[in-house]
């Protein structure tokens, strides 16, 4: 029996031998990551045990072998000078090797991971701030998935990449800034397992050769945000696996081919922001899976397809920014019961809009507007449970906005509404239809610009508490501008210019919180749009999209009829970006707390009667890219900058009084502190006025001395005295005139 007991033990002491054994990691590998470790600027990593199979991210096998090295986001950060340690390139019976998300440096060509990982499965380094050019091939034949993205990665992929890779499944380099075609032989039979690929956002260029139809099992294909053009290769549409195709933001053209219905597994086809042209497939409603289709900003023409209406999983139709059109009442929208967001702005459709579309019950998103339809507001918009973005503007006209204002406000979730342009020469709502005024709470941005709307700025607005951007711009609005928009708490864009608003600049305006304090800014945070709005802040600036609503704090109200003083309070806006007080009839002197608005970029204060100096404090404006103070009444030298110097001449001129750089007319130099600021054109003023003064003082002086001495004359004894008297006093004449005229910096012509 005790035989029997000893011989148990030994065997448990056995076992636990073999099994330490089998997991004691090779101490050669343990040496290599600790290598690794030396190289981080910050360790944080707690590999302090003996057994590195039990470090946190490692996996050994039965042989303890590192078979898994897995550091996704943990914060790592090399030393300064120092790059990816080849110390890893040790590890090599790696099959996983994921460090991603960190901040690790180096080049790829240099190291030796791509050299001697002859067994890696798995290669995940994007998130990081790798550099240097792709290596002739990849790590070895076993590679199924490599991700490089977001990095800082450059020159051609090398087909070469591609030869060996025969499990490849996967394969992202986008983020980057790789250059060249797209190689054309990465699909090749030895590719067949290929069902990935992502180009987007680098810089490839020339057209997308042929062959991606040897990728039989690929599913998705990328490429957006690149310079590539020609046409999309038709043996692309071979691969009848793909389900998706997004190729935005190149430059491909020529029309979309009929092949692209061989597509059945198709579900996203994103083409937008290209050239494209011609006419959309007949057929497209045989991609019964499409549920996203992109094609907006192109050149497409033609009337949607009535096939399209088949494709009964659509969830978002983008066509805007095309020459589509036709009739939209032909559209029968029951059947895409799954749509979230419909836009088809700026093409020439027409007719009526039909009512089906109200059956659409998921729809979050309409955006319709620069068309010629007709658009009424109709109950049955109140259906759409989820409806958050409408947008109907310029159209034909509407009619009854008070009615329609009121039908909207029942919409609870509608967080953007947009009637531009719609209800041409109606009222302001702000009857007794409005009194009990409850909806919209919800509305993050309100525009009716561009109605021709008369009244005054309705009430029903002070109770909008989500209220970030409000546009009245371009109407008949009268009356002042009430107090209480100071008090609305997330407003932060503000325009209403060329109306006719009366009164001052209100005070309390100085006091919207968005604009006064960064943090209460913060805790707003920025609102997702369900659809990107578009927004060129000058004539002659490019479109700038938002895909947020977080538009610039900017305050229009330039041509109306304001008057008064700007206030003084105006400098507690530290926030703002814009201010816009031109062509009104403010007065006074610009206030010196403007210069408080740190982040200003565009101030016009031009065409009103303001006076006084260009305070000397603007040249701590050092964001002011646009400035202009024309047509006031201001005087004395342009305070001397690099920023206020930039601008032209234009945007100081109808000034009079204004002297120095960059006007012609410069200023004149005085020793004195106090000494006067008078313009060079004013002393050449000077040099051609009569002396008046200084002629009549000489004039009673000839005639006081001719009336005491011209008796004298005639007497010959006294003649001599004369003549000698006369050149004396001529003299010493002369010389006080010429003192005072110096005095008065005043020189005869």
């Amino acid at each position: 029996m005790a035989n029997t007991f000893l011989f148990f033990l030994l065997l448990i002491f056995s076992s636990n031998i073999i099994f330490e054994n089998i997991y004691a990691c090779n101490q050669s590998e343990r040496s290599s990551l600790l290598s690794f470790t030396l190289t981080l600027s910050s360790p944080l990593l707690n590999w302090t045990s003996a057994d590195c199979c039990n470090w946190e991210g490692i996996t050994c096998n039965q042989g303890g072998r590192i078979t898994h090295l897995q550091l996704p986001s943990k914060g790592l950060k090399l030393k300064e000078g120092i790059f990816l340690s080849s110390s890893l390139g040790n590890l090599t019976h790696l099959t996983h090797l994921n460090l991603s998300h960190n901040s690790l440096y180096g080049s790829l060509d240099q190291t030796e991971l791509f050299l001697s990982l002859n067994d890696l499965e798995i290669l995940d380094l994007s998130y990081n701030l790798l550099s240097g050019v792709l290596p002739s091939s990849l790590p070895s034949s076993h590679i199924r998935m490599v991700d490089l993205s977001s990095n800082r990665l450059h020159g051609a992929v090398p087909s070469s990449s591609f030869q060996q890779a025969w499990n490849l499944t996967s394969f992202n380099v986008s983020n980057n800034t790789f250059s060249g075609p797209i190689p054309s032989s990465i699909c090749r039979p030895s590719s067949s397992s290929l069902r990935h690929l992502d180009f987007s956002f680098n810089n490839f260029k020339g057209s997308i050769s042929s062959g991606l139809g040897k990728c039989s099992k690929l599913q998705v294909f990328r490429a957006g945000h690149n310079y590539l053009s020609g046409s999309l290769p038709k043996d692309m549409f071979n691969s009848t696996t793909l389900e998706e195709i997004s190729l935005p933001l190149n430059s491909l053209n020529g029309a979309i081919s009929d092949g692209i219905t061989n597509l059945t597994n198709l579900t996203t086809l994103d083409l937008s922001y290209n050239q494209l042209s011609g006419v959309l497939p007949l057929h497209l409603g045989k991609l019964s899976k499409l549920k996203h289709i992109l094609l907006d900003f192109n050149y497409l023409q033609g009337s949607l397809p009535l096939s399209l209406m088949n494709c009964t999983n659509l969830v978002e139709l983008r066509m805007g920014t095309n020459n589509l059109g036709g009739d939209i009442s032909m559209l029968n929208f029951s059947k895409l019961s799954q749509l979230s967001k419909l836009d088809l702005r700026k093409n020439n459709f027409f007719g009526i809009l039909p009512r089906s579309i109200y059956s659409c019950k998921f729809l979050k998103a309409i955006r319709l507007n620069y068309n010629y339809l007709e658009v009424q507001i109709h109950h049955e918009i109140l259906s759409l449970k989820y409806l958050s973005f409408l947008s109907f503007g310029w159209n034909k006209r509407l009619t009854n906005v008070t009615g329609a204002i009121t039908i909207l406000m029942g919409c609870k979730r509608l967080a953007y509404l947009s009637l531009s342009s719609s209800f041409l020469g109606d009222e302001m709502p702000n009857g007794v239809e409005m009194a009990d005024f409850n909806g919209f709470q919800n509305l993050q941005c309100l525009c009716l610009s561009s109605c021709n709307l008369s009244g005054i700025i309705p009430s029903w607005l002070s109770k909008l508490k989500k209220l970030q951007v409000l546009d009245l711009s371009h109407n008949r609005i009268t009356g002042s501008i009430p107090s209480w928009l100071g008090t609305l708490p997330s407003l932060y864009y503000l325009s209403m210019r060329f109306n006719q608003l009366s009164g001052e600049f209100p005070k309390e305006l100085c006091t919207l919180p968005m604009l006064v304090s960064g943090q209460t800014a913060a805790q707003v945070g920025r609102v997702y749009l369900e659809l990107p709005i578009y927004y060129r802040p000058s004539a002659d600036a490019a479109f700038l999209q938002y895909n947020y609503l977080f538009f610039a704090p900017y305050i229009y109200l330039g041509h109306n009829c304001l008057s008064g003083n700007i206030p003084i309070e105006i400098g507690q806006l530290q926030l703002l970006r814009l201010l816009d007080l031109s062509a009104n009839n403010f007065s006074g002197n610009i206030p010196d707390q403007i210069s408080n608005l740190k982040y200003m970029e565009t101030l016009d204060l031009s065409m009103n009667h303001l006076s006084g100096k260009i305070p000397a404090s603007f040249t701590g404006l050092n964001f002011l890219s646009r400035f202009n103070v024309s047509y006031n009444n201001l005087g004395g030298p342009i305070p001397s900058s690099t920023q206020l110097q930039s601008f032209n001449a234009s945007a100081f001129e109808g000034n009079l009084k204004l002297c120095g750089a960059p006007l012609p007319n410069k200023c004149q130099t005085t020793t004195g502190a106090d000494a006067p600021n008078t313009s060079t054109q004013d002393v050449d003023n000077k040099k051609h006025q009569i002396p008046w003064f200084y002629i009549s003082v000489a004039l009673g002086f000839i005639t006081g001395f001719w009336g005491v001495c011209g008796p004298l004359v005639l007497m010959r004894g006294w003649r001599y005295a004369y003549y000698h008297f006369l050149d004396n006093v001529q003299d010493r004449f002369h010389v006080m005139i010429a003192k005072c005229m110096a005095s008065m910096r005043i020189k005869f012509v």
